[in-house]
């Protein structure tokens, strides 16, 4: 569970004051142990089969620029290659996935007392918004090969991946569409950072209901 976050409800000078009132310890080791259990689960759910490709909230579509052909490639009998380049583009999010477990913890562990006091007075997102801020850039990087390797697969891919390359130099689409796996990683780490937020969301109303004894602690005193 994603343990680790302010009680909605109360009102942010509130919570503040709560904040003010712990440790450095406890705040920070009560953080630390929401925010990797909350990283393990996100990873853990989307990296599994159809962790992407079966749930409508993070499912990757096909390319803005591909997805406007649809119907003419229903036309020209290539209907079953577009529905396998969808397939393939979403188990290769689901193979990068893990990659990021890691990364993920490693974000934790560098977190400084400042960064949780922070997220604990912080919005609905801000434990992802520091995820984002911390290791968007290195998991980029570590998903694009996955990625990749998993796409080359598809003929259609390929295809598009020539005609996109194209288009972006003449201006036609944004740079960041001219590759099936940049597009593929772009939203793969989108899906990451949705199914991370939603969790915060949600412990954010009930934390004490899920929370270990430290949690307890750390976020009964942000309650009153």
């Amino acid at each position: 569970m994603f343990l680790a976050l302010v009680c909605t409800g109360a009102p942010p000078s509130a919570s503040a004051a709560g904040v003010g009132t712990l440790s450095d310890k406890d705040s920070v080791a009560g953080l630390k142990a929401a925010l990797g259990q909350g990283a393990e689960r996100a990873v853990s759910t989307l990296g599994a089969t159809d962790g992407f490709l079966g749930n409508p909230t993070v499912r990757i579509p096909l390319p803005p620029t591909l997805a406007k052909g649809e119907r003419m490639f229903k036309m020209l009998g290539l209907d079953k290659q577009a529905k396998e380049l969808v397939t393939s583009m979403n188990r290769a999010a689901e193979a990068a996935m893990p990659e990021a477990r890691t990364l993920l913890v490693d974000s934790v562990k560098q977190m400084s007392v400042s960064d949780a006091r922070q997220i604990l007075t912080g919005g609905d997102d801000a434990a992802t918004q520091y995820f984002r801020r911390t290791s968007y850039d290195k998991l980029s990087a570590r998903f694009l090969p996955i990625v990749k390797q998993t796409t080359d697969r598809s003929d259609l891919s390929k295809q598009y991946n020539e005609f996109a390359g194209q288009a972006a130099r003449l201006g036609v689409i944004e740079p960041r569409d001219a590759k099936v796996e940049d597009y593929v990683t772009r939203k793969a780490l989108d899906g990451l950072f949705t199914m991370i937020a939603e969790e915060e969301r949600a412990i954010r109303k009930d934390p004490l209901g899920q929370a270990s004894k430290l949690l307890q602690n750390v976020f009964g005193t942000l309650k009153n």
